[in-house]
């Protein structure tokens, strides 16, 4: 067996920093520690958060609009960090020790979180009045919630692309494992979740916060325990270099050469003549016409000196310069997608808010919690993923004649259009439960005799929306994005989450600014008997629909990458 049978040829070395052996690491072998790992981690995360809304207003005494709009915020926040743990991957660390150092952060906030709500003088109060939070209590627990946000920012942006690292792109066998890899990944998240928004939330709801916040407490620790456990199975890769340093060399160099012309001819414009490109890791982009003035950047103004290097401060490649636009090109299709998470937040906040006032008993004695129906969120995601790769594919590609039988823009829009249907139906159910309500005169019931499996459907038109527009998302941003810079563009369109999030924040915000003039309740009072939670509803299906439209209009404008023909991947020394 010769020697480059022997080693990776995509640059991984194993923990001991030497050339990754293949028989003794990655693939499956280092794999199962990862989605371990993963499942775990979602199990915590989803355990703390899906009922979140809840403690705060049961622990921490806020009302109903304060209490969504700290959700929001928070959750909004896990989903900004990642672009802090992505830079430092990329750049620094490596995925190996960024996923391990924001772990323990990670354990930590949950840690102290668990010791919030279960020690005697860090848990508030509470009597038959309520609780009686103290300053200094609602602030610890905040410093736990953000801790494990900043926590969350290292793994989210690492995790999947750390697995795709166990698999060899040079090696034709390693490369199919890969993509089957995505599709377990994708399962040991929703398998976490379904244990969170189940027997957690029940937990939390009839047993105790303590016990509540304490197992995913637990649960994170052994995914850190699993992850430390597979250290000599796995495959790292090293990190290339900083892509936020390419970006800012491509708009120096532009505008160094604001007055030159860029040639008509493309194959002036500077390139490395070898066929890999000079960024490690990295294939060699085509020229496209787009964003023209960015060329400036490879245009060549001086001869290069004896030595052959080159100042990227002043003259870039095209593959560079085609990293930078192929960013640009994203950045509408990313936006589009801020409006859709500000639906799929709805889950934990107005939903679980609007369950809270229907009948949630299963029999004479079982009662299920609000929030535990977003299970049926994650059932619907385990129904439809499969059912969309075996069936919906197969059948879209008689017409379509697409391989994948759509395209990534495609399978995004068809979700968007489904949310729409989603904020519709949870609109309609609200306008039967406030009719409902007048017919009887249940103003003042805490919970209505309405059952609340009828919020199922709303809960299950959001995962397949999810299906076709987070998971279309998610292989759009990682086909698209250069080579050298798919963390970054991971954690990008996790930021898409983000800012879902902070827009619910505003929207809560202005609406109950708005609609509580001269005394009235408005449209989200605490008691939402008297309030209009339908019109909240109705405001985000028509800014839904406007944002489909929007994003029709800049998928047509959308042109792909193209990488060389010629292409291969540039080599990392030893």
């Amino acid at each position: 067996m010769g020697e480059e049978d022997i080693y990776t040829r995509d640059g991984t070395v194993n923990i001991h920093k030497k050339p990754a052996n293949k028989v003794k690491t990655g693939n499956w072998k280092a794999c199962r520690f990862i989605l371990v790992t993963e499942c775990c981690e979602r199990l915590a995360y989803y355990g703390m958060s899906t009922n979140l809304v809840n403690y705060l207003k049961i622990r921490l005494d806020q009302e109903n609009a304060t209490a969504s709009n700290n959700v929001t915020n928070w959750s909004g926040t896990c989903y900004i960090t990642p672009l802090i743990g992505a830079f430092l991957a990329d750049s620094y660390l490596g995925r190996y020790w960024t996923i391990a150092t924001f772990c323990t952060v990670y354990v930590i906030g949950m840690t102290l979180l668990t010791l919030s709500a279960s020690v005697h003088g860090l848990k508030p109060e509470c009597d038959k009045n309520g609780c009686h939070p103290t300053t200094s209590q609602t602030a610890i627990c905040f410093l736990a919630l953000y801790l494990v946000a900043l926590g969350t920012g290292g793994i989210k942006p690492c995790v999947s692309s750390f697995g795709a690292d166990q698999f060899d792109d040079n090696d034709e066998k390693e490369k199919k494992r890969k993509s089957s890899f995505f599709n377990w990944f994708y399962l040991s998240i929703n398998i976490g979740a379904l244990i969170a928004s189940s027997v957690l939330v029940w937990i939390q709801m009839n047993v105790g916060w303590s016990w509540g916040f304490g197992i995913p407490a637990v649960a994170m620790a052994i995914a850190v325990v699993f992850f430390f456990f597979g250290s000599r199975l796995y495959r790292l890769q090293r990190p290339g270099g900083s892509p936020l340093t390419r970006i800012v060399q491509v708009v120096v160099a532009s505008m160094r050469k604001f007055h030159v012309k860029v040639p008509a001819d493309k194959s002036l414009l500077y390139e490395t003549t070898d066929s890999g490109s000079d960024i490690q890791g990295s294939r060699k982009l085509e020229h496209t016409e787009k964003f023209r003035f960015l060329d400036k950047a490879a245009v060549q103004t001086e001869p290069i000196n004896v030595k052959g290097v080159v100042n990227p401060w002043r003259l870039c490649t095209v593959t560079q310069v085609e990293e930078f636009k192929s960013i640009i090109r994203l950045l509408p299709i990313w936006a589009t997608g801020i409006v859709f998470s500000t639906v799929y937040s709805q889950m934990s906040t107005m939903f679980v808010l609007q369950g809270d006032t229907m009948d949630q008993h299963i029999g004479p004695k079982f009662k299920i919690p609000a929030a535990s129906l977003s299970l049926f969120d994650t059932l619907s995601v385990i129904f439809w993923a499969p059912v969309y790769d075996l069936f919906i594919v197969r059948i879209a590609r008689k017409y379509t004649g697409h391989e994948r039988g759509f395209t990534q823009l495609q399978r995004m829009g068809i979700g968007l259009v489904i949310s729409i249907f989603a904020m519709i139906v949870a609109g309609v159910l609200e306008v039967f439960r406030l009719n409902y309500v007048r017919r009887n005169n249940y103003y003042d019931l805490e919970t209505i005799p309405m059952s609340i499996f009828w919020q199922v459907p709303q809960y299950f038109l959001v995962g397949c929306a999810e299906v076709f527009t987070f998971i279309g998302q998610l292989e759009f941003f990682y086909d698209q994005a250069p080579d050298g810079m798919r963390s970054l563009c991971s954690a990008l369109s996790l930021t898409t989450t983000a800012l879902g999030n902070y827009l619910s924040t505003l929207l809560v915000t202005i609406v109950t600014k708005v609609t509580t003039r001269h005394g009235k309740l408005g449209w989200i009072p605490d008691n939402l008997n008297r309030g209009h939670l339908d019109y909240f509803y109705w405001l985000l299906a028509i800014l839904s629909l406007i944002n489909f439209f929007v994003y029709v209009l800049i998928a047509k404008w959308y042109t792909y990458k193209k990488v060389a023909a010629t292409s291969s991947m540039s080599k990392i020394e030893d």
